[in-house]
């Protein structure tokens, strides 16, 4: 198996893994610089760093390395530590970089408006792929958004239907109404999408959490809601909130932002 092929594979899977690369050799070992393991979250593997003890010490710091999401560069002197003779080491010190390979965040937007139309754009150069989602042709088109990677133009609960957020996905409900919003938040709040949040204001939320728990959506899946979205930077044109939305997203993404439960901002907090 391709370890390249792996990694394109589970990162739009939504798989965390780590590759560890032989970056310098001196002396002799049982393997050769640039050779690659890669270590998938459930533990599983593709490749080699030269097996053995060396390995084992790669895989186990591949693991902390994925869950920290930052890299770092191991050093073996193969020479002084006895624990590392399996009898078919020569001897050597060899540097290996342990890097994070993140699933691609997915961002999910519903709604094919002004804001939208600057948000998918920002949010793509910062690094998400966009999907966007509206109920009119005329707004969800790729003349519109040729940045976006999926664009979805139907009745909401239809296209609903046809995705599968995962752990590293962002849903954003922007409609062009309260209803539509309810909508989207109703099976949102349901996904295993890392961040679900709604554009509007507080009085807004209010309406639609009552609205949704009177129909029964358990409380704990409201609470992942933000809502309202974006951080206050003084935000005005639609230009302006895209940026604070994405701002936020990144500062979730790059855990600089609290996103467990209940969050600040939560649909909850406010209400």
């Amino acid at each position: 198996m391709d370890v390249f092929e792996e990694i394109t594979r589970l990162r739009k899977a939504g798989i965390k893994s780590a590759l560890a690369t032989i970056v310098n050799v001196r002396g002799s070992i049982p393997s050769y610089e640039s050779s690659k393991l890669l270590v998938r979250e459930d533990g599983s593997i593709v490749g080699t760093v030269g097996g053995g003890c060396v390995e084992a010490d790669v895989w186990a710091a591949a693991r902390e390395v994925m869950q920290e999401e930052k890299p770092r560069t191991l050093t073996f002197n193969l020479n002084n530590n006895p624990s590392y003779d399996t009898g078919l080491l020569c001897g050597g010190t060899l540097e290996i970089f342990v890097e994070p390979i993140l699933p691609t965040p997915y961002l999910y937007i519903f709604g094919a408006g002004h804001v939208s139309l600057s948000l998918s754009k920002i949010a793509t150069q910062a690094g998400f792929s966009t999907v966007v989602i509206d109920d009119r042709d005329a707004y969800a088109n790729r003349e519109r958004f040729p940045e976006a990677a999926e664009i979805y133009a139907d009745e909401y609960e239809s296209i609903v239907q046809r995705l599968s957020p995962n752990s590293s996905s962002f849903i954003i409900a922007v409609t062009r109404g309260h209803r539509d919003d309810m909508r989207v938040l109703r099976w949102a709040v349901g996904t295993q999408a890392r961040y679900v949040g709604m554009i509007g204001s507080k009085r807004k939320a209010i309406e639609i959490v009552k609205f949704l728990e009177a129909e029964g959506v358990p409380s704990a899946q409201l609470e992942r809601v933000h809502s309202p979205i974006g951080l206050e930077i003084g935000a005005i044109t639609p230009e302006e909130i895209a940026v604070s939305i994405v701002a936020e997203l990144i500062a979730v993404r790059r855990h600089a932002l609290q996103d467990v439960k209940p969050h600040p901002k939560s649909i909850l907090a406010v209400s």
